[in-house]
């Protein structure tokens, strides 16, 4: 999906690269397109580079090549704006979650925007309200469950009403109910998304495509039953398959 005729993609990489200071290599050229509205989860073992595509696209961490949101180019003058348009999700909501109350962390974005404070309300409410979490307003983040801190993480973000959200591993550590609701969480919400996970269930049951990263570098890129159909290409980049069928996944409402 592209969105109209003739319109940018939300992303678009060009010969996207990142080297790490000590010398290690994140990304080795990357050329990707995802288009407006589509949920794209990208796979590969640990040290495929995942982490480091998200912080990219982000611009926390800036490399080569060139990054474009909706036809805006990454760079120095845009990079501010660009982050209020893409979303990220860190895999640890700890990392997000530093105020007294989740009310204040959901708020912080837009206050750090320079909105006025009415809005700023008007933002979280509404933002906590689609995670599920209104009531939670004066509760201390770091007192609530590994699942409902996620949810509060991606209120945070959604305060800001980006278009895009990066997610870095959304799943992990959560039980098994905790899982299924973040799942049917994603699954409402009407922005891009890009999903790096280990969790390839949850690519066969969310995603509308699949990219496989190994060493930086992008192998397969395909729809969602397609890669993970290909038992032989997953296990070759140590990634287990999803046992039975893949089926398509449920249609967004």
């Amino acid at each position: 999906m592209s969105g109209e005729a003739g319109s940018p993609p939300a992303l678009r990489l060009r010969g996207v690269s990142y080297r790490y200071p000590d010398g290690t290599p994140g990304l080795g050229g990357l050329d990707l397109d995802v288009g407006s509205g589509e949920i794209v989860c990208v796979l590969g073992p640990n040290g495929a580079g995942k982490s480091t595509l998200t912080r990219v696209i982000n611009g926390l961490l800036r490399g080569d090549g060139t990054i474009e949101v909706f036809g805006e180019r990454l760079g120095d003058r845009t990079v501010r704006a660009i982050r209020a348009r893409v979303g990220l999700l860190f895999s640890n909501p700890d990392d997000q979650l530093f105020s007294p109350t989740v009310l204040d962390d959901v708020a912080y974005a837009p206050l750090y925007q320079g909105l006025d404070a009415a809005e700023v309300i008007e933002r979280s409410r509404a933002a906590l309200a689609a995670v599920g979490m209104t009531g939670y307003e004066q509760r201390v983040p770091h007192r609530l469950s590994l699942g409902e801190r996620k949810r509060v993480a991606i209120a945070t973000v959604l305060s800001m009403q980006p278009e895009i959200l990066v997610l870095d591993e959304p799943t992990a550590s959560l039980a098994p109910a905790a899982r299924h609701d973040l799942i049917e969480l994603m699954r409402s919400l009407p922005q891009t998304q890009i999903i790096a996970t280990h969790d390839l269930p949850m690519a066969r049951d969310l995603a509308t495509r699949v990219v496989v990263l190994a060493a930086g570098r992008i192998v397969a890129d395909g729809p969602s039953e397609v890669v993970l159909s290909d038992g032989e290409l997953l296990r070759a980049h140590d990634l287990e398959p999803v046992p039975g069928e893949s089926p398509a996944p449920a249609p967004r409402p």
